[in-house]
């Protein structure tokens, strides 16, 4: 009797699937419902360990030029970048808009041809036109330092992990890592280490830079034909030699990708990078935020995406170019005609751009904000006190009443279920270290964001790449609008959202969405592209519908791009839900702020900063742990 009356492992792998995951969960709400309020560890802003902090770095500015680690080392490095930003400030502010515009579309035309010559100069013209000349030379000297120094590290260390498997699996936690970090993480120690200030922000911007220069250049030396590599070697050639004439040349292409992506990550840093006092059009940017101006704002967020764009397209026209193609003498004629040109100009033109061509928009662009806010008023705020209601505000009282450790036993539930016991068990590491932290309150108020967040964006991103993989049409309207959200830095999506909802937590999901849906839309895309055309006609001729074509066939095998989609657009969110302190979003993105602004909570934003790069790579494992896990209808059960 009592044998029969203990479930055995074949009856237990008779049950449903759910069964198991609906007994857990049974658990969790019991343990809610009974615990719900005690161990909730809420935010103390005098916590011992913030004050330990802002004592530390008290203590480093009184050492900064009598500590060894200081006056022979850092301080050394921080003279070195801010005289490379000093010598490049001194070489454009020399050119004048002149110089700077005749060279930058000499460039272009040798880089593209006559198309991009003329969007450069056109570019380079419109940062004088909005009025933001000066900060936009500040900008593109900050940012020609970090790419220049991003460059001269990235692409040698790039290379050694493409030729060296053991140099490869060595980087490359370090460069996840280094992605995984929002934005703002970066700033805290760079402040503490590097003070504030150009070089500061420079250092800041060339660190998170630097990843997809490694990356791409790894992944371009590694894919070098191991053919070309063999013929190289048999004809006598050294290491050197093969390095130079053969892998380099053939990686060449993918390389300037490397460097493109590299200038988009600088760009996108370096407004951030102002909150650090790093110069440039950040800024304004910052200004318009604090005070919820975006006739403020607009003009310094276009410059930044002309900027983007102008350099954008002229490395990827150059990275097309056949290497093997030599220059028309046209084209050596037309770039030499434009530099001679800006050269000449300089000394009987102005150098800083008249203020009579300038267009101030600030009183418009306020004015339009204002009737937009008036007549939308009813829709926005439906919209917004709706997904509150709704979504945040019953998702936060849930995470921020239960107590924190039926939080990490849930988390680590999850995690073993949907990635296996590592990730788990690092997920359950990140949690407890933010408990110690003393940011769990907060740090459950970002999760709210980012899980609602995370939310829309997987859902309007797997509505339009399902849209854009099954029709190329759709594909094809959808494609150039893609491209420009993804050249755009993260926080001019922060113009739209604060100018609709103005500044409120609901602000930094809407921007983060809008952040975050591009590479999501291309991911399931190309997942759902790449299920083979036989499987597809297959099921076709099987009789399936298309709507069971899809359920059935294209987003199971297109599995691991969705997960790999889902991965992106949670890290992507986590960095703009962060920004998003600044327009209001509260939680750990205000700590981090009120640290940088106010010397006394310095700690707690240091602190907020860990606790952040904490979630993001629990987030970060759980997901990418799951694109390495067999299906669940693949699993059997013992």
């Amino acid at each position: 009797m009592s044998s029969a009356a203990v479930p055995t492992p074949s009856r237990l792998a008779g049950l449903p699937r759910w069964v198991a995951p609906a007994g857990v969960a049974v658990l969790f709400v019991a343990a809610y419902l009974v615990f719900r309020g005690t161990a909730t560890l809420p935010h103390d802003k005098e916590a011992p360990q913030f004050l330990a902090v802002t004592e530390l770095r008290e203590w480093i500015d009184d050492h900064r030029n009598d500590n060894p680690l200081f006056l022979y080392f850092l301080n050394y490095i921080r003279l070195f970048v801010g005289s490379l930003y000093d010598l490049f400030e001194t070489v454009l502010y020399g050119l004048g808009w002149p110089g700077i515009t005749g060279i930058m579309g000499a460039l272009a035309w040798l880089a593209g041809g006559w198309r991009i010559a003329l969007l450069a100069v056109g570019g380079v013209s419109a940062f004088g036109v909005l009025g933001l000349w000066g900060s936009s030379v500040d900008t593109l000297a900050l940012v020609a330092v970090a790419v220049l120094l991003s460059l001269a590290i990235g692409i040698p260390v790039g290379v050694w992990a493409g030729l060296s498997g053991r140099a490869r699996r060595a980087i490359t936690p370090v460069l996840d890592v280094m992605q995984i970090m929002p934005t703002f993480a970066y700033l805290a120690p760079l402040a503490l280490f590097f003070h504030i200030g150009a070089p500061a922000g420079a250092i800041a911007t060339m660190i998170y830079s630097i990843p997809p220069a490694i990356r791409i250049t790894a992944l371009a030396v590694s894919e070098v034909s191991p053919t070309a590599v063999e013929a190289s070697a048999s004809l006598g050639a050294t290491r050197r030699q093969t390095l130079f004439k053969v892998y380099l040349p053939l990686a060449r292409s993918t390389i300037a990708l490397a460097i493109n992506q590299t200038i988009m990550m600088a760009l996108s840093m370096v407004v951030i990078a102002n909150l650090i006092s790093a110069p440039g059009l950040g800024g304004d940017i910052i200004r318009g935020l604090s005070r919820a101006q975006v006739g403020i704002m607009l003009p310094a967020g276009i410059a930044v995406v002309v900027m983007a764009v102008v350099l954008d397209r002229m490395m990827m026209a150059l990275a097309r170019r056949d290497p093997h193609a030599k220059l028309r003498r046209t084209d050596l004629a037309a770039a030499g005609v434009l530099a001679a040109a800006g050269l000449a100009l300089i000394p009987v033109l102005p150098k800083v751009w008249p203020e009579s061509l300038t267009i101030n928009m600030v009183a418009e662009v306020n004015d339009a904000v204002h009737w937009a806010e008036t007549n939308w008023y009813a829709v926005t705020t439906w919209i917004k006190d709706t997904t509150s209601h709704l979504l945040l505000n019953p998702l936060e009282s849930l995470l921020t009443t239960a107590p924190w450790w039926l939080v990490a036993l849930a988390v680590l539930a999850v995690a073993w279920r949907v990635s296996g016991a590592r990730p788990a068990l690092v997920a359950l590491g990140c949690l407890l270290a933010i408990a110690l932290l003393g940011v769990w309150e907060h740090t459950m108020q970002t999760m709210t964001t980012v899980a609602v967040a995370v939310l829309v964006t997987l859902v309007i991103g797997l509505l339009l790449g399902v849209a854009a993989a099954r029709s190329p049409r759709w594909s094809a309207v959808q494609r150039p609008l893609l491209d420009a959200a993804q050249t755009m830095p993260a926080f001019v999506y922060l113009l739209p959202a604060l100018a609709l909802f103005g500044t409120t937590r609901f602000t930094a999901i809407f921007a983060s969405v809008i952040y975050a849906v591009p590479p999501v839309v291309r991911l399931v895309e190309d997942g759902i592209k790449a299920v083979p055309a036989t499987v597809v006609e297959a099921a076709a001729s099987a009789g399936s519908t298309p709507g069971q074509l899809l359920w059935k066939v294209q987003l199971p095998m297109a599995r691991q791009a969705i997960l790999l989609a889902a991965n992106q657009g949670i890290v992507m969110t986590l960095a703009m839900v962060v920004v998003g302190g600044l327009v209001g979003a509260g939680a750990l993105g205000y700590d981090v702020v009120t640290g940088f602004s106010q010397r006394t909570d310095f700690g707690m934003g240091f602190v907020a900063g860990i606790a952040t790069v904490l979630l993001g790579v629990m987030l970060d494992r759980i997901t990418q742990g799951a694109d390495r896990r067999p299906s669940p209808r693949k699993r059997k059960f013992t």
